[in-house]
C-alpha cells in the first residue's frame, strides 16, 4: 500500500485529487492538510508517508517553503508539486526546495499514477509543459543553482533574492510572498551573512554573476 498525503487549501480541488488517486486500490490517502503548517503538524503525528502532493499557493505556509522543510526533516518522503502555476520561478524554486515531481492540476489520473511510481523508483516526473520549461531553464543557464549550493541559501532566501534582482522593494516582496515586511528584512539579513556582502547591490551582483 502506497501512503499519500495532500497539501491543498481549496477543499474541492483536494477532493478531486483524492478521487483521481484512489482510482487505484493500492493508493491510500492518509491525510489532507490545508496549508504547509498544517502538513507539518500532521507529519509530526504520522510521518509514515511515501508521497506528498503539494500545492504552491497556500495561506500561512506556502508549498515551496513546506517542501523545503519536509525534505530536510523527512528525506524519505517524496514530494510532487501539483499546481495551476507553470511559471519558471515556481518550477525552479520547487526543484531547489527538493520536489521530485511537478504536475499541473488538470493532469489526468493516469499521469498522476505514473508520477507516483516514477518518483518512488528514484526518478523525476513532470508534465510535458513543465519538463520543457525546466530544460529551457538549464539551456538558459539559470545561474543561482550554484549560488544556492555554495552558500546554502534556503528556497525562500533564493526566492527573495530573485525578487530583489528584479528591482522589487521590500513591501512589494512582502505582498508577493504573503509575508510581513519584517520577515523580508530578516531573510535579507540572513542572505547578506551567507553571501558575505553588505548591501543589496552586492547581493544582486553575486546572484547574477
Amino acid at each position: 500500500m502506497i501512503k499519500i498525503a495532500i497539501a491543498e487549501d481549496i477543499v474541492k480541488l483536494a477532493e478531486t485529487l483524492v478521487n483521481k488517486i484512489e482510482l487505484l486500490p493500492n493508493f491510500k490517502i492518509v491525510f489532507v492538510a490545508n496549508n504547509g503548517e498544517d502538513l507539518l503538524k500532521n507529519l509530526q503525528k504520522n510521518s509514515n508517508i511515501d508521497i506528498i502532493f503539494m500545492d504552491i499557493n497556500m495561506p500561512i505556509m506556502n508549498g515551496i517553503l513546506a517542501t523545503e522543510k519536509v525534505s530536510n526533516k523527512y528525506p524519505h518522503i517524496k514530494i510532487i508539486i501539483l499546481s495551476i502555476h507553470d511559471d519558471e520561478d515556481n518550477i525552479f524554486n520547487a526543484i531547489l526546495a527538493g520536489a521530485m515531481g511537478y504536475l499541473l492540476k488538470d493532469d489526468k489520473p493516469d499521469a498522476i499514477h505514473k508520477a507516483i511510481y516514477e518518483v518512488l523508483e528514484g526518478g523525476v516526473s513532470m508534465s510535458p509543459e513543465i519538463a520543457r520549461k525546466s530544460l529551457m531553464l538549464i539551456k538558459n543557464g539559470r545561474g543561482n543553482t550554484k549560488l544556492n549550493i555554495d552558500y546554502r541559501l534556503t528556497a525562500r532566501e533564493t526566492e527573495i533574492l530573485t525578487h530583489l534582482s528584479k528591482g522589487l522593494q521590500y513591501d512589494e516582496i512582502a505582498n508577493n510572498l504573503n509575508i510581513s515586511k519584517g520577515t523580508v528584512r530578516k531573510h535579507i539579513e540572513n542572505i547578506y551573512k551567507k553571501l558575505h556582502v553588505n548591501n543589496k547591490v552586492e547581493a544582486v551582483q553575486k546572484f547574477n554573476s
